[in-house]
């Protein structure tokens, strides 16, 4: 059981978890490499010699060890709210008290001729949020990685017709993800997708060698989880895409914190750990008072 875990490895989530794991506080940062590693040099951050994305978080990375904060370099697939939160990666499962998201900005839309139309109408990026209405109905999941099977999971025991849509990308899957599609029977369908059609509400997939597919629901899940994804499954407010903090970094949902490019506003390293600063502060905080709390 850690304290507070942290997803992303970003600046935002290296800043909150040296503050709270200076403050004592046992804590975890899970994700995969950082947007900022590509940066070819950053010289507009304060009282720093320029230096490439990637030396600056290296930086972040060797402080945080150093004070004792475990790093895991996984994907984070899921996270669920319990009396404490659980945190599912492709490998392994993790539980903390509180949680920051820092994954940085949503991942771009699928650009495909339709999604937009049919948001809300056919088109979903939460099963637990809207599986339940397409009990028993022809359902696809557009995705490509372990993020796309775990939504297929949740739709288990809502509907067994299930088809995984990869948009003519090669899966990308590990060994349990492989072994539960075959398991259930799940299709893979390799097709690129050209359109989605309909009247009200989404009717079928057009490929682009023609053919069809009727479908009554489609959840995109292309790609890795965002910032987005992982609110929308906890109850965290958003507006669009962006994660909605008050001045202390904190969510609607108790105990679950965001700071960095996924909050919106200007996307700058500065910002970030300084938000990041705001958010550790603020779980550390939070972790504390719940251990008053309990006693």
């Amino acid at each position: 059981m850690y304290d507070v875990a942290i997803i992303g490895k970003g600046p935002a989530g290296l800043s909150a978890s040296i503050y709270t794991a200076r403050g004592g506080l046992k804590t975890i940062i899970i994700g995969k490499e950082s947007g900022l590693a590509k940066g070819e040099i950053i010289e507009n951050y304060c009282c720093s010699d320029p230096m490439t994305g990637d030396m600056l978080l290296e930086k972040g990375v060797q402080q945080a060890k150093s004070f004792g904060v475990d790093m895991v370099d996984d994907e984070v697939i899921s996270i669920k709210r319990g009396d404490t939160f659980e945190i599912s990666t492709s490998e392994n499962n993790y539980r903390a008290k509180a949680v920051v998201i820092a994954t940085g900005k949503a991942r771009k839309r699928i650009n495909i001729d339709g999604v937009s139309r049919f948001e809300g109408k056919g088109v979903h990026y939460c099963v637990t949020c809207d599986g339940f209405f397409y009990s028993g109905l022809k359902v696809g999941v557009l995705g490509y990685r372990d993020y796309a099977v775990h939504e297929i999971m949740e739709l288990n025991g809502i509907t067994e017709d299930i088809t995984l849509f990869t948009n003519g990308q090669q899966p990308q899957l590990d060994e349990e993800s492989s072994a539960y599609l075959e398991k259930k029977g799940i299709r893979i369908d390799k097709r690129k997708i050209e359109r989605l059609e309909g009247e009200n509400l989404l009717e079928r997939i057009v490929f682009e060698n023609g053919e069809t597919q009727d479908i009554n629901g489609l959840f995109i899940a292309y790609g890795s989880a965002s910032s987005a994804d992982f609110a929308r499954k906890l109850g965290v407010l958003l507006e669009g895409e962006d994660i909605i903090v008050d001045k202390n970094q904190a969510t609607n949902v108790e105990g679950v914190f965001a700071a960095g490019d996924c909050t919106g506003g200007v996307m700058q390293v500065a910002t970030a750990v300084g938000q990041g600063a705001v958010a550790g502060q603020m779980a550390k905080a939070y972790v504390r008072d719940r251990e008053q709390v309990s006693k």
